[in-house]
């Protein structure tokens, strides 16, 4: 008989614990609205919850990722940034579920450092994801077939080098568009 009331008070204990976990689910679900099927159902508190959630979850995953990818260094960064926020978006309106949205920004961001690890020992790989810079002006010359395959004109270059307080592309030892698409000025 004692191995049946072990059994019993086991069977009571795991009850009792799916009874709190039952429990713990219908207080999140309530708290976010987990069951809703489409976006209408979802209150304007379980909105706002949920914005704050996946605010300070997403504020976790960038101090868990690398922190450059938010400066937009590269298409690729950018391309994940936009990512993110259209997934982050639909968690909070609940269009798509919200604790799958979330995993999805992780894996996002997981894929992202992985790609990250592997192109900085690569100068191909990092090319082929990152794209390359292009010098534009050498030697105060203006190389005007790199200008073209960057789709830029004349009066872009001369934006670009006014923004960096040079007059004329003759002032410039080396001018550069870097891969996030930023113009690199090295005076003579």
């Amino acid at each position: 008989m004692t191995s049946l009331c072990k059994e019993d008070r086991q069977s009571t204990e795991l009850f009792a614990a799916l009874r709190v976990a039952s429990g713990m689910e219908t207080i999140w679900d309530t708290l976010l609205g987990l069951s809703a099927t489409q976006a209408h159902e979802l209150t304007w508190i379980q909105v706002c919850l949920r914005a704050v959630i996946v605010y300070a979850v997403l504020i976790a995953y960038v101090r868990f990722g690398k922190k450059r990818f938010l400066s937009q260094a590269t298409a690729f960064d950018a391309i994940l940034v936009i990512i993110i926020g259209s997934i982050a978006s639909r968690a909070i309106s609940g269009t798509a579920p919200f604790f799958a949205s979330l995993a999805a920004t992780l894996v996002l961001i997981l894929v992202h450092w992985l790609i990250s690890y592997f192109t900085r020992n690569s100068k191909v790989l990092s090319d082929l994801v990152k794209g390359h810079d292009t010098v534009l002006v050498r030697g105060g010359k203006i190389d005007r077939e790199a200008l073209a395959s960057a789709h830029m004109s004349d009066d872009d270059l001369a934006q670009d080098l006014r923004e960096e307080g040079v007059d004329a592309a003759t002032q410039v030892k080396t001018a550069r568009l870097e891969r996030s698409g930023k113009l690199s000025v090295i005076k003579k």
